[in-house]
């Protein structure tokens, strides 16, 4: 049940961050270059501009086969006067949704011909103890400011998925507060556009005059529905659709990177007949079967097909029988974007247990 607020969503969200200035000595906001993390820069601007908090450090973490687009936008953002630029192009790990057999992009690897040269203003060293994407967040903060009270805030929203929903809507997490979460100790992420709609972003980037990526125009024209519009890097288990049009968009980007990781143009070519499959081949006698026989025949290391097993074996545990068929369909979409994280897996459960609940609700 929506609870509606006195205040217009700009006004709390404002309202929000200026809080947080006021509880942290340390406020940095996370930025992808999308349009959710350009409202929360700008605002985190206009407020540390109020409370005399300028440079607002402004934290992205570059996963190389980012699109030009987001690259150039990035530049403008991080040259500003008021944004002290926190641009990571260090060595990590980034987990290829195209290729059970080239699993990792190895972002930024010593003597790799990368996709683009580093900027001049990045980090270019990992001092931070993880080549792994979701953990660096969390270590940079560690190394970066030990032992302080400090925040990151985010473009994170309830309405994207029933996951983050359910997340930021319950739980008391810092003085009553429910949406965000603690990392660890005195270090905590917060979300303050988390009750927003897609259209409060944009009407609040274009009333304002904000710039933004202009990736979001080339997708419109292109034709992509909203709810498909995706920055971030371009072979992740969640964006893995975009191949299907990068070519199109940015030529230049496609030819760059499928010249560093393999099995991008075959993601294009069979378009979303090979990752989301919609009938069972004719050889298997039912979804499940079909899984395992993925699962054994083409992720090549074990770890990960030990991984993948391990959360075939839950959901099963776990999901009426009734529902099987359906949850083998997500183990099959898993298999074949290297899902091994379980990302789709947490999704599809969390919007499972919200029609649940609507099932069980009074009329």
């Amino acid at each position: 049940m929506r609870m509606y607020l006195p205040e217009n969503v700009l006004e709390a969200a404002t309202e929000r961050i200026g809080w947080l200035f006021d509880e942290f000595p340390v406020v940095i906001v996370n930025f992808s270059g999308g349009k959710d993390s350009t409202v929360i820069a700008n605002l985190a601007i206009e407020v540390a501009r109020e409370k005399g908090r300028l440079p607002v450090p402004v934290f992205f973490i570059d996963q190389e086969a980012e699109w030009a687009s987001v690259i150039s936008y990035m530049r403008l953002v991080m040259d500003r006067p008021e944004v002290e630029p926190l641009w990571l192009q260090c060595p990590i790990r980034i987990f290829n949704a195209t290729s059970p057999f080239d699993p990792w992009l190895h972002c930024w690897e010593p003597g790799a011909n990368w996709m683009r040269e580093k900027e001049p203003n990045s980090i270019h060293e990992n001092i931070y103890g993880t080549d792994r994407f979701i953990e660096l967040f969390a270590a940079y903060m560690k190394k970066e400011h030990p032992g302080e009270k400090c925040c990151r805030i985010t473009g994170v929203r309830a309405e994207e998925s029933p996951a983050r929903r359910a997340g930021l809507t319950r739980g008391n997490v810092y003085k009553g507060m429910t949406w965000g979460k603690r990392e660890y100790k005195d270090s905590y992420i917060f979300h303050p556009i988390y009750d927003w709609s897609y259209t409060d972003v944009w009407k609040a980037i274009h009333e304002h005059g904000w710039e933004y990526c202009p990736i979001y125009d080339a997708m419109y024209q292109h034709g992509i529905p909203t709810r498909n519009m995706r920055v971030s890097n371009v072979h992740h288990e969640t964006a893995v659709h975009t191949l299907e049009y990068l070519q199109e968009i940015e030529g230049d980007t496609w030819n760059k990177l499928t010249e560093r990781l393999t099995g991008v143009n075959c993601v294009k070519q069979l378009q979303g007949g090979w990752y989301a499959p919609k009938q069972l081949p004719p050889m298997f006698v039912d979804w499940r079967e079909y899984r395992d026989h993925l699962c054994e025949n083409m992720i090549a290391d074990p770890d990960i097909r030990a991984e993948l097993r391990k959360q075939f074996a839950k959901g099963e545990k776990y999901i009426a029988d009734e529902y099987h068929e359906e949850l083998h369909k997500l183990h099959v979409n898993m298999v074949l974007v290297n899902d091994y994280h379980g990302t789709k897996w947490s999704t599809w459960l969390a919007a499972h247990q919200a029609w649940q609940r609507c099932k069980q609700e009074p009329a």
